[in-house]
């Protein structure tokens, strides 16, 4: 969320920004100025009516031990609170109206953020590793994935429809490979601590990192939460959504805390399945396991005094790629134009991996720097150090990105280390996670 100072004293700089994103200002901001005007005044005047009332309750007081008649005084202050119970009510009522714009305003990108509207408009920044040479027709890993009899979608569809996998045998295993390797790549080499959180979370979790209002449509809530509720920013405490990353839980741990500024950088990684809606994305990637329901992904979370935030923010790119790197897995690094950044970020990177059996890139890890915007959602401070008890208190950085999606990597291991008579070679990195094994053969 934006500072209201901040709207308030760079509302042209906003909008502007705003149309850069591809979103339409009038539609998002309202009549903000009028409305922050009224909300104002109606809040100066309550002061000024409390104030006079203060100053009343006293003369009562003086004229009663005075033995003198106060009724006409008396009579003066319960006009007044009246006056100031119908204030207070419009300016609650207009403090909502705010809270509801600002909620769906999205984050200000970097300068540096390049103006586009589409993914077609990222400039690629980075690209590593040689693509994989075939003697021969390379094959999507849907197809490499039945033959191999480790990726079933037929039996996954008659068990929960559309858009789900079933991992079979090798490939159950080789899902259970890559958590591991991904996990102990973060936290022995890169310095992360390991979180394993709840696989569900509550409104208010899902307003903190900027899922809820917008998109609570690309989200599978339980039965006791309430869609409409969230849309009026109404966010409880004891409902439950299915969390779409755990950057949701992870980001809301510290939660309406103050953290010591000794603490910062606070790394966090955590493995969690992923439910999904996709309510947006009907035609989309219907072959394979791109796009599912439900994956796994490893996720990296950061929280960072705002002067690191940059310098973290290429630290966990890095920490993305290396997992690439060491599985040896071609990938580019693109930096999202202003029509393609997501909602709470400031700036993102997307690295894509290189995928021979379908001749493109996918994106694999986005890796977002979302400054201040999410700890102000979600109330995450910290005090500055050298200040004693009572010292500044400042929001931090959030920041995260995939370590990676799991799913995805699957994919490209199999499309990237296909062999000639359908086999699939395994990573050297992945072979002790895999028992020794050397590669993916049919079973019998």
């Amino acid at each position: 969320m934006l500072d209201l100072g901040f709207v308030r004293s760079n509302l042209e700089v906003v909008e502007e920004k705003l149309r850069a994103r591809g979103a339409d200002p009038a539609a998002l901001l309202g009549d903000f100025r009028n409305l922050d005007q009224r909300r104002r005044e109606a809040i100066t005047t309550a002061e000024r009516l409390k104030a006079q009332r203060n100053e009343l309750s006293q003369q009562v007081g003086a004229l009663k031990k005075a033995g003198q008649d106060a009724t006409a005084v008396m009579e003066e202050t319960r006009s007044l609170k009246e006056q100031l119970d119908d204030l207070d009510r419009a300016a609650a009522e207009l403090d909502e109206r705010m809270r509801r714009v600002l909620a769906g305003i999205p984050n200000v990108t970097r300068p540096e953020v390049p103006a586009g509207t589409t993914e077609a408009d990222n400039p690629t920044v980075k690209t590593w590793g040689e693509r994989f040479r075939f003697g021969f027709e390379p094959r999507p890993h849907w197809e490499l994935g039945e033959a191999l009899g480790i990726l079933d979608l037929e039996r996954a569809a008659k068990l929960s429809g559309a858009r789900f996998a079933v991992y079979m045998g090798q490939g159950a295993r080789l899902e259970r490979a890559l958590i591991g390797f991904m996990l102990d790549m973060h936290t022995q080499k890169h310095g992360y601590t390991e979180v394993l959180p709840p696989f569900m979370v509550n409104s208010k979790s899902l307003f903190g990192t900027g899922q809820l209002p917008k998109f609570a449509e690309d989200l599978f809530r339980c039965s006791d939460a309430d869609a409409e509720s969230a849309a009026r920013c109404e966010f409880k405490e004891n409902d439950h959504w299915l969390i779409p990353t755990a950057e949701v839980p992870v980001t809301n741990l510290y939660r309406d805390e103050i953290l010591d500024e000794a603490r910062l950088p606070i790394r966090l990684t955590a493995y969690t399945p992923c439910f999904r809606a996709e309510a947006g994305a009907y035609g989309k990637d219907v072959r394979g396991i791109i796009r599912q329901h439900q994956f796994q992904k490893v996720e990296l979370v950061k929280f960072t005094r705002p002067e690191e935030s940059d310098a973290e923010h290429e630290r966990l790119t890095r920490d993305a790629e290396e997992i690439l790197e060491a599985l040896g897995l071609p990938y580019r690094r693109v930096l999202l134009c202003t029509g393609d950044t997501g909602f709470s970020s400031a700036k993102t990177f997307d690295l894509e991996v290189w995928l021979p059996g379908q001749g493109l890139y996918r994106e694999i890890s986005s890796c977002s720097n979302f400054e201040a915007f999410q700890a102000r959602r979600a109330n995450i401070r910290y005090r500055i150090a050298g200040q004693g008890p009572k010292g500044k208190i400042e929001f931090v950085h959030t920041l995260n990105g995939s370590g990676l999606a799991v799913g995805r990597t699957w994919l490209a291991i199999l499309e990237n280390y296909q062999q000639a008579d359908g086999t699939v070679l395994i990573p050297d990195a992945l072979r002790p996670y895999m028992g020794g094994q050397e590669r993916i053969v049919r079973e019998s």
